[in-house]
């Protein structure tokens, strides 16, 4: 993030000078200003200056032995100083990596981790809007809807969303059935043109999806295609004609023809905070062995026996 450093002119009178250093963002945020203030003597007091040193001779050895002890640990202090600045400069809240839950779904066959609380000992208050569920392959309400939620998470208070999704990979974008030959944004790009998340003008979508980052890894043989992505919200009364961003970061995987997606976003203005705890819960998801319990996607979505 470019930042633009503008250090004010201290003024020249006081004895106590105050320096202040204005960080402005480059994406629009208010400007931070970190105070440091510094001991100086003023410009106009040479003579008590002299003075002070002809009478500080004569005082004793002990005298001068505290006074340099008093030295050498006002200059240690000093990076004491700019330390617990730039602590203080820190969001207030930060994630606890220590506090997290995980997520099994035997229906669907897969795992993740993810978080219950903050700093400050606040917990997040997830509520599983959506229990896991089996895929159904029936005719969705939107052509552009492929990819459907067989479990989410929501947490209202602090706008957080984790859902889980299955479909099949859209042919505009993956040309083959070979998952090695897929690049990770033709990916990215599969999942959320079938998540139908766009506004609808006249019947048109319109794109409003901004992939940031898609990458490729493998965990024991199976590729795992991560992203991250911005969407634009349409905005609210509250917000005037500012439109919203949400943050996202996913992960997509292959089995049996079907693509299994998990998906975590925030405000974008809570991404600083909650963006390396949900970079966490996409790297924790995994498909894992079927059970008696799993239900594969292909399976007859009108017989539940």
């Amino acid at each position: 993030m470019d930042m633009a450093l503008h250090l004010a002119r201290p003024c020249a009178s006081p004895s106590l000078r105050s320096e202040s250093l204005t960080c402005r963002s480059s994406q629009g945020r208010q400007p931070a200003k970190l105070q440091f203030r510094s001991l100086r003597p003023r410009c106009d007091s040479s003579n008590a200056s002299e003075a002070e040193s002809a009478d500080s001779l004569k005082a004793s050895a002990v005298s001068r032995r505290q006074a340099l002890v008093k030295g050498l640990v006002a200059g240690l202090a000093v990076p004491s100083f700019f330390g617990l600045q730039s602590a203080s400069a820190e969001p207030s809240e930060a994630v606890d990596e220590k506090t997290r839950e995980l997520q099994t779904d035997e229906i669907n066959a897969y795992t993740y981790t993810y978080p219950v609380s903050i700093g400050q000992g606040k917990t997040l208050s997830w509520v599983e809007s959506r229990k896991p569920e089996r895929y159904s392959s029936a005719a969705p309400l939107a052509p552009d809807a492929r990819q459907r939620i067989v479990s989410e998470r929501i947490d209202l208070k602090n706008n957080l969303v984790i859902s889980v999704s299955v479909g099949p990979p859209n042919s505009a974008f993956l040309k083959t059935n070979d998952i090695n030959t897929w690049a990770p944004k033709a990916v990215a790009q599969s999942v959320l043109a079938d998540k139908s998340t766009a506004r609808m003008t006249m019947g048109q979508r319109v794109a409003e999806v901004s992939i940031v980052d898609a990458h490729k890894e493998e965990v024991d043989g199976v590729p795992y295609f991560y992203y991250e992505y911005l969407v634009q919200k349409s905005p609210t009364m509250m917000q005037g004609g500012v439109d919203v961003f949400r943050h996202s970061v996913a992960v997509t995987t292959e089995r049996e023809g079907y693509l299994y997606s998990l998906n975590a976003s925030t405000l974008d203005s809570r991404w600083d905070m909650m963006g390396p705890a949900f970079n966490e819960t996409a790297k924790s998801f995994r498909i894992t062995p079927p059970t008696e319990e799993y239900v594969p996607p292909y399976k007859d979505p009108w017989r539940f026996w």
